[in-house]
């Protein structure tokens, strides 16, 4: 059997870090009801003339060297944004294009903050197919550009940055699994509408909206139950997990997860508080964060969760 292996990965953050406190001079909050409410303290934010795409290629980049490849040898490229330069070409084309290589098949998914999890589903099949033999998966968004900055519920809880993954084919143990559900009927709860005129919620100036306390309850439930699911569909015990590595949207839903697990906050990677949650790129940016400073160590399972929009949610067994 083929597995979808873990060959390298990468991280990008913009240069600019927004503060709470910097937050707090421009609308009604303050540093200590952001941090009690989410766990948040800053945030990064792209920079004029810099794209989506562009963070998406730092991170690639980095991925890339890890593996020990070069792009040329990559013939499958995986996106995942829900904060595009473009409605087309998808983001993984135009990376594509600015890696220099060409031909290989290149697209993107779209599952908001569980867009990593999606990914790594899509190419773990492609992988065991023998479809492809080397995925690239890049995630990266720029939600300071659909952010309503006098919105205090959503502003504060968002920021920019991208991740990335190089997976290859081996007869090793890697990915284990993944599991992913979607339920298009609470899509209302959080979505971001079409700014093109005509469009269904059409509005000019297209800004995520989010009913907070309603996908807070949810979230906490499903990524319970799914932790559960992916668990069970590999015949391990909780106790098994050697790291979480959750989507990191609110302090809340981390902690409720772990302790599901009954894992200390010690084996939970958290960038949160410095990154904000940056979405699709949340989880390889601290899968990465953690393999670079040596927390996480080989042989080790961790295990991946995510919920986003759609509602979309997923989570995925990984021997590193």
């Amino acid at each position: 059997m083929k597995y979808a292996r873990l060959m390298g990965t990468g991280g990008y953050v913009p240069e600019r870090v927004l503060t709470n406190d910097e937050l707090a001079e421009k609308i009604d909050t303050s540093d200590e009801w952001i941090q009690q409410r989410a766990g948040i303290r800053s945030r990064h934010i792209v920079a004029d003339g810099q794209s989506t795409t562009d963070m998406a290629e730092q991170a690639a980049r980095q991925a890339i060297a890890a593996a020990g490849i070069k792009p040329e040898h990559i013939d499958l490229i995986i996106g995942a944004t829900s904060s595009p330069d473009m409605l087309f070409p998808s983001m993984a084309c135009l990376l594509q294009k600015q890696l220099g290589i060409s031909g290989c098949p290149a697209f993107d998914v779209q599952a908001a903050c569980a867009g990593f999890i999606y990914a790594l589903s899509v190419a773990e099949k492609f992988i065991q197919t023998g479809a492809a033999k080397t995925v690239l998966i890049a995630c990266s968004e720029s939600y300071s550009r659909i952010i309503d900055w006098q919105d205090r519920n959503t502003c504060v809880l968002f920021g920019d940055g991208a991740g990335a993954v190089v997976l290859s084919a081996d007869n090793q143990p890697g990915l284990l699994s993944t599991v992913i559900h979607a339920a298009g009927e609470y899509s209302e709860l959080l979505y971001t509408p079409n700014p093109l005129p005509g469009q269904q919620n059409h509005e000019p100036y297209a800004h995520l909206k989010m009913r907070g306390k309603e996908v807070f309850k949810i979230a906490v439930k499903w990524l319970g139950d799914i932790v559960h699911e992916v668990l069970v569909a590999n015949n391990m015990e909780q106790d098994a997990v050697d790291w979480l590595i959750p989507h990191q949207a609110n302090i809340r839903i981390i902690e409720a997860t772990a302790k599901k697990l009954g894992l200390s906050m010690e084996h939970v990677v958290l960038t949160l508080h410095k990154h904000g949650n940056t979405s699709s790129a949340s989880i390889p940016l601290a899968l990465h964060e953690a393999i670079v400073d040596g927390r996480i160590k080989p042989g080790q399972l961790l295990l991946m969760e995510a919920f986003g929009g759609g509602f979309a949610w997923g989570a995925g067994l990984l021997r590193y």
